[in-house]
């Protein structure tokens, strides 16, 4: 029987989405304002999975190189029809809903076509959108409602519930004005619908009660796509609220067999950490539960731990970069470049406070963690760093006088600094369980920020956690370590990064 990981995939990966095709499993989850966009895992067993390729790979395909903080790509679905992959999204406050397709998942993937209203004017305005086809071939684009003015505050009444129109795939015009569906059991933001045929029923499964603590996934069932649908008596079918469970704000899931023939729902959660389980450190990741079914209504277990073991990643840069490298807003090849087995970046005037920085890194991906780099600084300089978004991240810097370990958070700076006169610097950003100092552990980690200089070590400073956690920044990221520069150029030598999740 399949071991089933989780997480299935660590690290900042929200909002999967999941579809088999001959034997393979191929994953897809949201990237927001990071290039390039939308990751496609695949996997034959559902316990090793492979980054395959990115949806957005070339400029323009998504708008995230000018999307404020949040935005970009939100929720991907990604089904396969007519012998091709197809992957719908909604580009958020960018291009607007989108329709992608590739004959490989591992791509290239089309350039991105904008699902308009059935007058042409507009995209049709919503997100988490969906993709199905019905028997004689007519497709359906099943996606979250808001409304198209005032600002989207939860506050306010803006949210439509679960709407859904026909789609003409020719034109990427929507064939009726947006009908609305059944939008779950009355809880906040129903969101993130999938619309499945299942012996003879169509079954609509959708996510409520907020992607925080109380996210949950309900379903219901019509005889045909546009419903109409009634819910399952046992709804919600999963959610973490009110539970000491260690895996919470679990729900937007996605249904698939798996490879013993069991039924699975991928989704979202957080593993969060501290004496209230307050803060999520490394934000959204993708799991996986069993789902079982009874009188023609699915069953989803509740989200069980279980790890996989350590991991440590070597990088000298004597080849290309992989496909876990991610920039913000740009691609990683417009910030840095590989020059006789090192990675140099140019600075361009811009710091990590600013939206579009010079950097390049990876998604941290255990919650005990530590990441060195070696860096020449004789041409310029800059740093190491772990990154929430522009308001909130951790820094430490070298200039080759002096190395600097910067807390920056929402808007409130702290530093320290100790002299380093050296042009090669070993600089350190660990992750580390947090040292109670009280009854009650009050945070999720503590970060220890060091640098190496002529083979000795300085220690710089300890940092609470908490102030990088998707509760504290309200992201819907993820924590992501990378070097940078601000000034002249700055060459990386080696990366080492080791982790785990005891």
């Amino acid at each position: 029987m399949t071991t089933l990981h989780n997480p299935l995939v660590n690290g900042f990966h929200p909002d999967p989405s999941i579809v088999a095709v001959d034997g393979w499993y191929y994953l897809a989850t949201s990237t927001f304002e990071y290039l390039p966009g939308i990751p496609i895992h695949r996997s034959k067993d559902f316990e090793t999975w492979e980054l395959i390729g990115h949806v957005a790979t070339r400029p323009g395909q998504l708008g995230a190189e000018s999307v404020p903080t949040g935005g970009g790509a939100w929720a991907p679905t990604i089904r396969h029809h007519d012998g091709r992959f197809h992957l719908v999204i909604t580009d958020a406050m960018g291009r607007g809903m989108l329709h992608f397709t590739a004959d490989d998942a591992a791509g290239p993937w089309s350039d991105g076509d904008l699902i308009v209203m059935a007058d042409g004017s507009e995209s049709v305005f919503g997100i988490d959108p969906d993709i199905a086809w019905d028997a004689d071939g007519t497709c359906y684009i099943t996606f979250s409602g808001l409304l198209l003015s005032g600002d989207l505050d939860p506050n306010a009444p803006t949210h439509l519930g679960i709407q859904q129109v026909r789609v003409d795939l020719d034109t990427h015009t929507a064939l009726e004005a947006p009908r609305s569906l059944w939008s779950g059991t009355g809880l906040m933001f129903p969101e993130a619908p999938h619309l499945y045929e299942i012996d003879g029923s169509w079954y609509l499964m959708i996510a409520e009660g907020g992607t925080e603590r109380g996210h949950a996934i309900s379903i219901a069932r019509g005889d045909g796509p546009e419903g109409p649908f009634e819910g399952a008596p046992g709804n919600p079918l999963v959610s973490a609220r009110s539970t000491p469970r260690p895996i919470q704000n679990t729900g937007h899931g996605d249904l698939v067999v798996g490879p013993d023939g069991r039924w699975l729902c991928v989704l979202l959660g957080v593993r969060p950490r501290s004496g209230t389980r307050a803060f999520s450190a490394l934000g959204r990741e993708t799991f996986v539960t069993e789902v079982t079914w009874r009188d023609g209504w699915p069953g989803i277990a509740p989200v069980e731990l279980n790890p996989r073991p350590g991991t440590r990643v070597d990088v000298d840069f004597s080849a290309p970069l992989d496909a876990e490298w991610i920039s913000v807003r740009r691609f990683p090849d417009e910030v840095c470049r590989r020059d006789d087995g090192r990675l140099v970046l140019t600075a361009d005037g811009s710091t990590l406070a600013d939206a579009r920085p010079v950097f390049v890194g990876r998604r941290q991906e255990h919650l005990t963690n530590e990441v060195t780099v070696r860096l020449d600084v004789s041409a310029g300089t800059g740093g190491l760093a772990v990154r929430y978004d522009e308001r909130f991240f951790v820094e430490i810097e070298a200039d080759g006088q002096s190395v600097t370990a910067r807390a920056h958070i929402g808007g409130l700076l702290q530093e320290w600094t100790a002299a380093a006169a050296s042009n090669v610097v070993d600089l350190h950003l660990a992750s580390r369980p947090p040292q109670a100092a009280a009854a009650m552990v009050t945070t999720s980690d503590e970060f220890h920020l060091a640098a190496t200089v002529d083979g000795t070590r300085i220690d710089l400073a300890r940092v609470d956690g908490r102030f990088l956690s998707s509760e504290v920044t309200e992201s819907f990221t993820g924590r992501v370590i990378g070097v940078y520069a601000v000034s002249g150029e700055v060459a990386v030598s080696s990366w080492v990064a080791e982790g785990h999740d005891g």
